[in-house]
């Protein structure tokens, strides 16, 4: 399996940019998917982006797309979630996740590994 750990999150206020990390341990990072999940308080986790193991597709929430770009580095072990045009809706502990697949996925389910999870707090 694959090990998390977010960073960069925070507070911003609304059309500002943060920029999310994830940084992975374990040999399998480079072979599988990664994605980006949320969950605001009350609510269940949400899709948010996806990318497949070598970076050539990716997928968006109806929600983020044109203003979230995910990325990846696989000589780093490292995914990114670019987040601009930030709103109020947008605030959730935000997750990153590794896949069971190559391909990427926009289910739950299809993530075996997961962060810890990191806070992005949207003022207004």
């Amino acid at each position: 399996q694959v090990q998390l750990v977010e960073s960069g999150g925070g507070l911003v206020q609304a059309e500002g940019s943060l920029r999310l990390s994830c940084a992975a341990s374990g040999r399998t990072f480079s072979t599988v998917a990664m994605g980006w999940f949320r969950q605001a308080p009350g609510k269940d986790r949400e899709f948010v982006a996806a990318v497949s193991w070598a970076g050539g597709s990716t997928y968006y929430a109806d929600s983020v797309k044109g203003r979230f770009t995910i990325s990846r580095d696989n000589a780093k072990n490292t995914v990114y979630l670019q987040m601009n045009s930030l709103e109020p809706e947008d605030t959730a502990v935000y997750y990153c996740a590794a896949g069971r697949l190559r391909r990427a996925s926009t289910e739950v389910n299809e993530y075996n590994s997961w962060g810890q999870g990191t806070q992005v707090t949207v003022s207004s």
